[in-house]
């Protein structure tokens, strides 16, 4: 790009800049230094780089998606959270806003994620173990109890029963006298990612497709503000894929759900805003970083260019960023300290919009109320003492970080096109090419992305990849050509042993007594009544989401309305491959 159409750039942003909001904070270096709220190259000079660069709040977005980056609106500090039976989990979450934090993160237990009871023969010894147990409408009034939902956004990561524990939250609102239609938060929902990686569902890929449809034009139609879906790529990279795994399964993934709202009727310039993206920050701090603004790229040219986003909000790839767990070491546990701290600032640089910080004893246990404290001192220290809020991708221009940039976008378009050719695509010019075309020619159900995820689950291609790239990882360990402090390298050590959050068994034992009591309490006829409105309803086009929440309101349980919907659409089982 020539000197001339850099400065026509640069003025623009400036206006726009000088026209937003920005924070009463002082933007200046420690030692009182005046600083530009972002930076670009010097004047007269020529840079082709600025093309694909560009300024931030501007297409395509590789610099963040504000003109004012984190002088405008600092990210928001988002801890993921909960553990035990909802009264324990209610106390932890009253803490944590109490110091500092912006919103809540729900983390369910295993039986909760699975659509089972707590009382389920299968939920046997895992109750509130690693996260907190919602049985039904009654516990979500607990868990929220003193902390008004109309006001506070709630992040909540669960996919397979994503729409009943949904329907349970929105009852719980109304108990509060919330008006529901302006509830603010995100729903996790990515079923894609359930089979790519966590391995969390409960129906065949069709029904939850259907599901999920019926989720996005609710929300687009009466809670404009709440996000359904929240395209996750953590657990993906969690699994062992790399960063360009992650960042190609993700936005594919997040293609796929753009198709099933196209498919819908939908106006992609209203219900592409109500998307966003849930990612990993590892410990390769440059390569994470370069990441992050591929993200924003890639997402920004497809939803114009491919599928017709007209608006700059539709175009948007908004991202909460969690730091990798699985970086984390039981060896040494004080050394994970300093890789949060470390991950936490490669995705303030990269310009996540909200962030969880592990606590140094989450490879052990839940955290303690001390480990979980300084987890969330480490963004209140990045965000108040180092000065990265003070400009806009600060790191924009870095012949390294743009160069890495370009290279995992590259690749990642490489991993497009081959989930194109598993849907029956041939390629074109560009994997977006190819997608535009299918698109237009109405080739597919709901698009070709999409069915080459499906064909891609049932094949195991996406399994085999990850699988793969977990292996090599591995080799290069113990080979000790890649190095953890603690593990193959520095082992030698004073650390003693941490006291962890142990869940005693007691609170399986009292949640069931308290579930056992809500079924005698209940009008047992109303809930037989919605539960089979509800089937009903799955027999046709009918949107669930209505009839599942009056299941809801009759305090039907989590575990009858999954029960309910497997015996019509049957359990989804993994072929078996080797």
């Amino acid at each position: 790009m020539d000197s001339n159409h850099i400065a026509e750039g640069q003025k623009r942003w400036q206006e726009r800049y000088d026209a937003a909001r920005k924070r009463d904070a002082d933007f200046t270096t420690l030692s009182g230094m005046d600083l530009a709220p972002a930076y670009g190259p010097a004047e007269g000079v020529d840079d082709p780089r600025m093309e694909q660069i560009g300024w931030p709040g501007e297409f395509p977005f590789t610099r963040g998606l504000y003109p004012t980056g984190y002088r405008g609106r600092t990210w928001t500090i988002r801890q993921f959270s909960g553990f035990g039976n909802a009264v324990q989990t209610n106390e932890r979450y009253k803490l944590l806003l109490r110091s500092g934090g912006g919103g809540l993160s729900v983390a369910f237990d295993m039986p909760t994620l699975m659509g089972r009871d707590s009382d389920d023969p299968q939920a046997l010894g895992e109750v509130g173990h690693c996260g907190v147990a919602i049985d039904s409408a009654a516990d979500m009034d607990i868990l929220f109890g003193g902390i008004p939902l109309a006001d506070v956004t709630t992040s909540m990561t669960i996919s397979g029963p994503a729409v009943p524990v949904f329907v349970m939250y929105l009852v719980a609102a109304e108990r509060q006298g919330a008006d529901i239609s302006k509830l603010d938060g995100t729903l996790q929902t990515d079923i894609f990612k359930e089979y790519i990686a966590q391995k969390e569902w409960l129906f065949p890929p069709e029904p939850h497709l259907r599901l999920i449809g019926d989720l996005m034009s609710y929300c687009a139609k009466e809670i404009p503000r709440y996000k359904p879906l929240s395209v996750s790529g953590y657990h993906i990279r969690e699994a062992g894929s790399t960063a360009a795994q992650e960042l190609a399964f993700t936005i594919a993934d997040g293609f796929g759900y753009v198709e099933l709202g196209l498919s819908r009727g939908l106006d992609i310039n209203t219900f592409a805003p109500g998307l966003s993206f849930f990612f990993d920050s590892h410990i390769d701090f440059f390569e994470e970083i370069a990441k992050f603004r591929a993200a924003r790229r890639i997402w920004a040219r497809w939803l114009r260019d491919v599928y017709g986003a007209t608006s700059e909000r539709a175009q948007w790839l908004r991202f909460h960023t969690q730091t990798a767990g699985v970086s984390l070491t039981a060896q040494q546990p004080y050394n994970n300290v300093v890789r949060t701290a470390v991950e936490a600032l490669a995705a303030v640089l990269g310009g996540t919009n909200s962030l969880h910080t592990n606590a140094l004893d989450e490879t052990l246990a839940l955290p303690t109320d001390e480990t979980a404290e300084i987890a969330l001192r480490t963004q209140a220290v990045l965000m108040e003492e180092t000065g990265i809020t003070n400009v806009a991708d600060p790191l924009g221009g870095s012949w390294y970080v743009e160069d890495l940039t370009n290279r995992i976008e590259a690749e990642a378009e490489e991993i497009f096109a081959r989930i194109l050719s598993l849907g029956g695509e041939s390629d074109g010019d560009t994997a977006g090419d190819t997608a535009r075309e299918a698109m237009a020619a109405g080739r597919h159900a709901i698009g070709p992305v999409t069915t080459g995820i499906l064909r891609g689950i049932e094949e195991g291609w996406f399994t085999a990849g990850i699988a793969e790239a977990a292996f090599t990882y591995q080799q290069q360990l113990e080979r000790g050509e890649k190095r953890i402090v603690g593990v193959n390298t520095h082992t030698d050590t004073v650390s003693k042993d941490l006291e962890i959050l142990r869940i005693s068994g007691e609170v399986e034992k009292e949640q069931n007594v308290l579930l056992s009591q809500r079924r005698t309490d209940r009008d047992q006829a109303a809930v037989d009544a919605a539960l089979a409105r509800m089937v009903d309803a799955a027999r046709t086009d009918t949107n669930l989401i209505p009839s599942m929440m009056d299941a809801a309101r009759a305090e039907a349980t989590l575990g009858e309305i999954c029960d309910a919907l497997r015996a019509e659409w049957g359990e989804y089982r993994e072929p078996a491959r080797f």
